[in-house]
């Protein structure tokens, strides 16, 4: 289960002001199995990911979600917002570590609006955090929207 606000119509330039936030996506509960199919899609079979023994040897407290699955999440959340060819930059940092059970929603902030080689662009930050509000990924963005009067 995903969830979020914004599913359905064309955003535009001028639909968008600074300060806006973006829709949160808020996924299921992380469990092993969803680690376990990451893993076997991304090709990253780190027994981190998928063994709780190796987990529990190296001081984590059992297994950690793959920085990368969270880092899609929050690209889930940008082509939700913006559409799935507008992204032009996203970068993100790795804050802490995803465990079982935990909840992420994914959330953001419009920053700044101008135009760059003929495109009406946004920008703006971006995270993921779990139910406790500790951040896992944060972010910067930048997306080209379509005018209202380009069609």
């Amino acid at each position: 289960m995903s969830t979020n606000a914004r599913t359905t119509g064309r955003l535009y330039f001028e639909d968008v002001q600074v300060g806006d936030q973006i829709p949160e996506l808020t996924k299921e509960p992380m469990t092993q199995q969803r680690l376990v199919r990451y893993a076997g899609a991304s090709g990253d079979f780190n027994p981190l990911h998928t063994d709780p023994a190796v987990g529990e040897a190296i001081g984590t407290g059992g297994i950690i979600a793959h920085g990368m699955l969270i880092m899609g999440f929050v690209g889930q959340l940008l082509s939700d917002y913006v559409g799935p060819t507008a992204l032009r930059k996203f970068n993100v940092r790795f804050k802490g570590m995803t465990h079982l059970g935990d909840i992420i929603t994914c959330s953001g902030t419009i920053t700044a609006k101008n135009e760059v080689d003929g495109e009406a662009r946004i920008s703006g930050k971006v995270q993921a955090a779990d139910q406790n509000g500790d951040v896992k990924v944060s972010g910067t963005f930048v997306a080209a929207l379509p005018r209202r009067n380009e069609g």
